[in-house]
């Protein structure tokens, strides 16, 4: 698989282009929190001085899930990837429910009415996290309402795949393309999926199968799986086939001063979703959200805050802020480095649960340094009972989508959302 090509192929490294990446992993950098005392009261009573900031990129706090909602069979290796091995020396993160801390298995098997009491301390701590957050990314416009119109540029059918390249409008006066793939043939509706693009000179057209490494054509392998992809392109490239980083989030940030870069991510994400979840196509109940490196970060962030992904892959984005460029101008900015910040992401991955999430990481930006985040979010997936859909997987091949991860990157996509 890892060696297949499909239309017009590149075979140029991602990372081998000379231009600034916008995700850079920092593997050698450690973050060490103290863990946290804070009464439920108090935690509450901080969140009221923040106003609801960001409420068009971020959205409404999801309703609370007492089941996660599958009804298909797992994947084979879940006990595998949700058996963590936390070193002891690992950074000790904040407890996501103030005075209660325990590992996701212990939780699981409390008794329910613990349970169901914890999970109403959980719901009120995750409208506060949505709170914090919100005011972290900052503000943008609402999006249209109803969704955009795809205008369709070029279409073509390989093997039984129908590949779209469509333009479609985001924020006012501003326009993008995408490439959106489906099976020939079938009447749907489909489970979708937005599938994000790395950091590659070529864009969108790495994961729709035309362009680069095949291993990372997540929309070619999931259409031939039967799903909808949209892969929309990142606001980083003025083009399909350039990248000009800094002169893009230059020109964002002076027309939205009070957003962040991953605002902008987020908020187009979002926009992503609206598009599949109103095709006739595709089955809006059963969308899903994967990324590797770049896209991994966005497949995060849009997983955590848009309750209409069912099921998320995140491939090497670097979890924890210390572990990438989180403080790059087209991310976080240098908000983070403040003292008073106090956020980290095992925040978002538990604003995910009970979702299936799967962070995947190769021992570069993600890996065994990573377990400690997904043990703490484990805590809030126990309280929606066994078994846990929040996993790690270690293929332990650097930056990189060995065709192992691929095939579990894709079955986790298609277990969760098929």
């Amino acid at each position: 698989m890892g060696s297949q090509r499909f239309g017009r192929s590149l075979t140029h490294p991602e990372g081998a282009c000379n231009m600034p990446n916008p995700h850079t992993h920092r593997p050698h950098r450690r973050l060490f929190l103290a863990r946290s005392s804070v009464s439920l009261g108090a935690a509450a009573s901080a969140a009221v001085a923040f106003p609801k900031l960001c409420a068009t990129a971020a959205g409404a706090a999801p309703q609370d899930a007492t089941a996660s909602q599958v009804t298909r069979p797992d994947v084979p290796w879940l006990e595998e990837v949700t058996r963590l091995d936390v070193p002891p020396d690992a950074p000790a993160l904040p407890p996501l429910l103030p005075a209660f801390d325990a590992p996701g298995q212990v939780t699981a098997n409390l008794p329910e009415e613990t349970r169901v009491q914890l999970r109403r301390l959980w719901m009120q701590r995750r409208t506060e996290l949505f709170d914090l957050w919100r005011k972290v990314l900052g503000t943008l416009p609402a999006r249209p309402t109803p969704p955009p119109q795809l205008e369709i540029l070029q279409t073509e059918v390989i093997d039984g795949i129908r590949r779209a390249r469509v333009r479609y409008p985001t924020l006012p006066g501003q326009t993008t393309e995408a490439y959106l793939l489906h099976p020939v043939g079938v009447s749907g509706p489909l489970p979708a999926c937005v599938v994000f693009h790395s950091t590659v000179p070529h864009s969108i057209l790495q994961p729709a199968g035309i362009e680069g490494d095949a291993n990372k054509a997540f929309g070619w392998h999931l259409a031939r799986r039967g799903c909808m992809a949209l892969c929309p392109r990142n606001f980083l490239w003025p083009s399909n086939d350039r990248i000009d980083a800094h002169t893009e989030t230059e020109r964002f940030l002076r027309d939205y001063p009070h957003a962040t870069g991953m605002a902008r991510m987020l908020w187009e994400g979002r926009l992503a979703v609206d598009i599949l979840a109103a095709h006739d196509l595709a089955d809006a109940e059963r969308i899903g959200a994967i990324g590797h490196s770049l896209g991994a970060k966005e497949a995060l962030y849009l997983a955590a805050f848009d309750a209409r992904i069912k099921a998320a892959v995140s491939s090497e984005g670097g979890v924890g802020l210390a572990f990438s460029n989180w403080d790059a101008p087209w991310y976080l900015g240098q908000q983070i480095h403040q003292p008073e910040f106090g956020r980290e992401h095992h925040e978002l991955l538990a604003l995910c649960a009970p979702r299936p999430f799967l962070l995947v990481g190769g021992d570069s930006a993600d890996g065994a340094r990573s377990a400690p985040f997904v043990a703490a979010a484990q805590t809030i997936y126990g309280l929606y009972g066994d078994p846990l859909r929040l996993g790690l997987y270690n293929h332990r091949g650097g930056h990189a989508v060995p065709a192992p991860a691929l095939d579990r990157m894709l079955a986790w996509c298609q277990a969760y959302t098929a």
